[in-house]
């Protein structure tokens, strides 16, 4: 994969660089979301402080190049650089497509591994989006990123990523589809989005992300009757203390909304 043309972070920080031992002295937090175990690899370690820098295309090239483990870096650097960073359409469906390939790849090689399962969902949802919700369940990709996040929440319960994106998920089908067809076809439901998005923010009650989702899933699910707690979820997230390159993604997103 060819990284070459990547933009770069716009506001790289020095505070970003978690060098030598930082990186496993911060890992817990830096990691509290999506579950990854601690990698013994100098090679993962280093993608994954590329990754937390917010230097993607670097952290996908030594991610690539360690494999294992690295591919999980590589792909969540590709993933939220393609969420955030990347304009065009085409460019970010190639790029939702190759992580689809690679987390495919990784769970025949390493199926314990729940962000093998995570990022496929992930990189499907996107992907999904790019397509319209409507088009991707006609192509039945819908039970396809269901069944990779119940596979991540099987193998990390605790996984606060994967209890947001089940969330939206949720939320995106009865938007699209209705509450009755949502659930007889897609098991779907109102109460278990809300279940999953609060799950979440129990678990990593300083991220910003979980709130815009949730805040996104309360006014698919509700409609007006939420906008007021959708805003005050936005301002929460505004307010949230970014520790690395992603987060600093999120924090900057929800300024923008409340700004529109």
């Amino acid at each position: 994969m060819s990284t070459q043309g990547w933009r770069k972070f716009p506001h790289p920080e020095k505070q970003y660089s978690y060098a030598g031992d930082a990186l496993k002295k911060n890992w817990a937090r830096l990691h509290q979301g999506d579950r990854e175990p601690w990698p013994e690899s100098a090679e993962v370690q280093e993608a994954w402080r590329a990754y937390h820098a917010g230097d993607f295309a670097q952290a996908v090239e030594l991610g690539l190049k360690a494999g294992g483990a690295g591919i999980s870096a590589a792909n969540k650097a590709a993933m939220i650089y393609a969420t955030y960073l990347v304009d065009d359409d085409d460019e970010k469906s190639e790029l939702f497509q190759q992580i689809i390939d690679r987390a495919e790849l990784q769970q025949k090689a390493m199926p314990e591994a729940a962000n093998a399962w995570y990022f496929h969902a992930y990189a499907l949802g996107r992907y999904s989006q790019l397509i319209s919700v409507g088009e991707a369940l006609a192509k039945g990709l819908g039970g396809k990123i269901r069944a990779s996040l119940e596979k991540t929440l099987e193998l990390e319960p605790d996984h606060a990523e994967a209890h947001i994106a089940l969330g939206a998920f949720q939320a995106e089908v009865i938007d699209k589809v209705g509450s009755l067809v949502g659930n007889l076809t897609y098991g779907a439901k109102k109460d278990n989005a809300v279940e999953h998005f609060e799950t979440a923010l129990e678990l990593i009650p300083f991220s910003a992300i979980a709130r815009m989702e949730m805040a996104n899933g309360l006014v698919m699910l509700f409609g007006k009757s939420k906008m007021k707690r959708a805003e005050d979820l936005y301002a929460e997230a505004a307010a949230c203390e970014a520790v690395e390159a992603m987060e600093r993604l999120d924090v900057e997103a929800a300024k923008a909304e409340l700004e529109d």
